[in-house]
């Protein structure tokens, strides 16, 4: 410390030497403050210097999530270069061409128009027939709730909690279920896989390519961004309510989606200060892992989308001030029976609404429906109107729920056309899952999914005659190369062969024993 007893005054020499008393002018703090400074300059100078001659402290191997630990392996099927022309072609893009012709090659659509010339390619003269992207089914649960429809292979639904964001749809695919080929034969080449309903947050979704698969990973629509399910209303409340937990009552179920997202926030933030240190140079402690806010966390980041089961109009509303309020977006509403009441909301938001034709009045939030729904939603200038399935039948004929649709709007005052309603079922739905870059529309670039009809595919009388995935023949009505058997089918018919030539060696047996002395009758010792 300095000391207290300082000099009072200034002593300095006359021109004689002799010493000369004068008063400080300043105060003495100023020339103890210039003082420390200078030394205390000196001192921030030589560390600074010694500090830059020692090493940087050592860094741990940093901490990855891995985004993606179920990689898709699927591969497209071997193609070639196919001209199909003379068609009534609906591109997905609004558009209608008479007497066209499309383009595929090495799995993309490479031209779409009239009068087509090319050499070294198959040529199919489609003369009467009608072609559109393939059919895409933003909400279905195919392999997670698979036919046969018995409780073992119940998997679609984990009603343990209100919150099981930690749960992936595809964890429950079964490639076998034979639904996926008879969605393959109505035109169906894409379609997401979804969680129940139960809870307010169901889990991840994914996306699949309705190709033949032994496994999960090869059909599943490599870089398809994941979608997560949510749901509000009826489900969750009466689930969990019966159990005495929130939510019991809509405002729970609020309490619980607000409590959620506070929590993958606060997750976030660790993980972003986290990444943020380590890019400093510094060596700090990773956030401890949390499959369900691992979830929430990619969905605030934008990677995975929002898919809402949610019937009325107020709680639509809500969800999308949810999503704003911890600034996510509110995604896709699923089912959305009164979308029509909130049809500018949605439009201005950048929400899609995927719907039925004409499902309402089975529970009090799904009662209060218009037929035309999916065409006043549609309406409105920047809408996203989807028609899905819900179910493993009319999955096999989406193009006439949406041709329901159509003929009941125009019926009550709409000019709607097939070049318009195709768009909900291939446009509209691929932005829906964020694959539209790649699916949707018949367009040079894209992936050659296409279906080839023998008729308007708005017809009750339509059929899918040809499917298209990539390029390459997936279904052929008239092929049997080209429609294939699950495992599951495989073994049934095999089994059924085997029982039929048994019961026919026992009949044989039974008329003759001498003929098959091996072979007892049935029901007889």
């Amino acid at each position: 410390m300095l000391k207290t007893s300082l000099p009072r005054n200034l002593v300095t020499l006359d021109s004689s030497n002799k010493p000369i008393q004068k008063p400080i002018s300043q105060p003495i703090s100023q020339f103890i403050s210039k003082k420390t400074t200078f030394t205390l300059l000196t001192i921030t100078m030589l560390s600074l210097g010694l500090t830059a001659c020692l090493p940087n402290e050592k860094q741990d191997a940093k901490v990855v999530i891995n985004k993606n630990p179920y990689p898709s392996t699927y591969q497209a099927l071997p193609s070639e270069s196919t001209l199909l022309t003379n068609a009534t072609i609906l591109t997905g893009t609004g558009e209608r061409i008479n007497n066209g012709d499309i383009l595929l090659v090495n799995g993309k659509v490479t031209q779409v128009g009239n009068n087509l010339s090319v050499e070294q390619a198959t040529v199919i003269d489609m003369k009467g027939k009608w072609i559109t992207p393939g059919i895409i089914d933003v909400h279905s649960h195919l392999g997670v709730y698979p036919n046969p429809e018995v409780e073992s292979h119940s998997d679609g639904n984990e009603m343990t909690s209100p919150n099981t964001s930690e749960v992936w749809a595809e964890h429950s695919v079964w490639p076998q279920d034979p639904a996926f080929q008879a969605a393959r034969a109505g035109g169906i080449t894409s379609l997401q896989i979804l969680p129940g309903s139960a809870n307010l947050f169901g889990g991840r979704g994914v996306t699949l390519r309705n190709v033949p698969s032994e496994t999960m990973q090869g059909m599943k629509f490599s870089g398809a961004p994941y979608g997560l399910k949510m749901a509000c209303g009826e489900n969750p409340k009466r689930v969990y309510g019966s159990r005495k937990v929130l939510p019991s009552t809509r405002m729970g179920n609020v309490a619980g989606y607000r409590s959620a997202w506070l929590a993958a926030t606060e997750y976030k933030r660790d993980w972003d200060k986290y990444d943020s240190d380590y890019s400093a140079g510094k060596n700090p402690d990773a956030p401890k892992r949390d499959l369900a806010l691992d979830t929430l966390m990619g969905v605030l980041d934008g990677e995975i989308l929002i898919h809402n089961h949610c019937y009325k109009a107020e709680e639509m509303a809500v969800m999308i001030d949810l999503g704003n309020e911890f600034n996510y977006h509110s995604g896709t509403f699923h089912h959305a029976i009164e979308g029509y009441k909130v049809a500018d909301l949605l439009a201005a938001n950048g929400n899609c609404a995927a719907m039925w034709p004409d499902w309402w009045g089975f529970k009090m939030e799904a009662y209060d429906m218009v037929e035309e729904n999916v065409a006043i939603v549609d309406a409105v200038k920047n809408s996203c109107a989807v028609v899905h399935s819900d179910s493993a039948t009319t999955i096999q004929r989406l193009n006439q729920e949406a041709a329901k649709v159509m003929y009941r709007a125009n019926e009550n005052g709409f000019a709607l056309k097939e070049e318009d309603a195709i768009k909900w079922i291939t446009a509209n739905a691929a932005k829906s899952l964020g694959i539209n870059d790649e699916v949707g529309s018949l367009e040079a670039g894209k992936n050659a999914d296409v279906v080839v009809w023998n008729m308007n595919p708005f017809s009750v009388y339509a059929q899918a005659e040809q499917v298209f995935i990539d390029g390459a023949k997936v279904y052929d009505r008239f092929d049997d190369k080209y429609q294939a058997k699950s495992d599951f089918l495989l073994g049934q018919q095999l089994d059924n062969h085997v029982s039929k030539v048994v019961t026919q060696l026992e009949k044989k047996s039974a008329t003759n024993p001498a003929t098959h002395p091996a072979i007892k009758p049935a029901n007889k010792k």
